[in-house]
């Protein structure tokens, strides 16, 4: 997958996305992961015509709006497309039953996926001193199952995606080897010191390649500006 696919909401600007799998944005808090997350959803939904599923803590849209591309019109109707799940336990329930799906979203999206995980609820859960790692490796199994059987049951129709986004302070997430062993494709948010963001890919090994590119980014007069893509 292309870094451009966080931005342009020009179905005509990149190749058709069909990579059924997951990947993970994460970068450190206030950086745009909400805005990056929503403008792929818009992405998904204008280049499928399908629907696509955003699952977030309640209230996290609305004190935290996400800020689109200029020139995306926030009333077009594939927002309408666009299905937000507020629920605290949203991500559980919903995968539990994606088998039972009559219609599969072109990608499930999953704002700040390690706050659905805290320390105190898992440990009441399971009980154990890793409490929290083995809840996210029981709920990312879950996804991996799901996606897979969403793309069985598409075949040629398409496809099915899953993008979860996570909080890190450094270089890198913190539960990066749990999400190596899940997730195929990995992205990194750092600030470059001036007021932008890089945005890459760091489990891409095709140096050179379309997908190894950085997008360097930011966020101003609440628009979420893509200032160039580096080689």
């Amino acid at each position: 997958m292309m870094a451009e696919r966080f931005f342009s909401c020009n179905p005509t600007a990149v190749p058709p996305f069909d990579d059924a799998g997951i990947i993970l944005l994460s970068g450190p808090a206030c950086c745009g992961k909400t805005s990056l997350l929503f403008q792929f959803a818009i992405n998904r939904a204008a280049e499928s015509g399908r629907h696509v599923v955003f699952i977030c803590s309640k209230g996290r849209l609305e004190n935290s709006p996400p800020f689109l591309s200029q020139g995306v019109d926030p009333l077009v109707n594939v927002l309408q497309r666009v299905q937000i799940n507020e629920d605290d336990e949203g991500i559980r329930k919903y995968l539990a039953a994606f088998h039972l799906l009559d219609d599969f979203p072109a990608a499930v999206i999953v704002d700040d996926f390690t706050g659905f995980f805290s320390e105190r609820s898992c440990q009441q859960r399971y009980g154990n001193t890793r409490a929290r790692d083995l809840a996210m490796v029981r709920i990312l199994a879950l996804c991996q199952n799901a996606i897979t059987h969403a793309s069985v049951k598409l075949g040629t129709l398409g496809s099915c995606n899953l993008l979860l986004s996570d909080v890190h302070q450094g270089d890198n997430p913190r539960s990066l080897f749990i999400y190596k062993r899940w997730i195929s494709s990995i992205y990194t948010i750092q600030g470059d010191g001036l007021g932008s963001y890089l945005l890459k890919n760091i489990t891409t090994s095709q140096s050179g390649s379309k997908e190894a590119r950085t997008a360097k980014y930011s966020i101003a007069l609440q628009y979420l500006v893509l200032e160039e893509i580096q080689e």
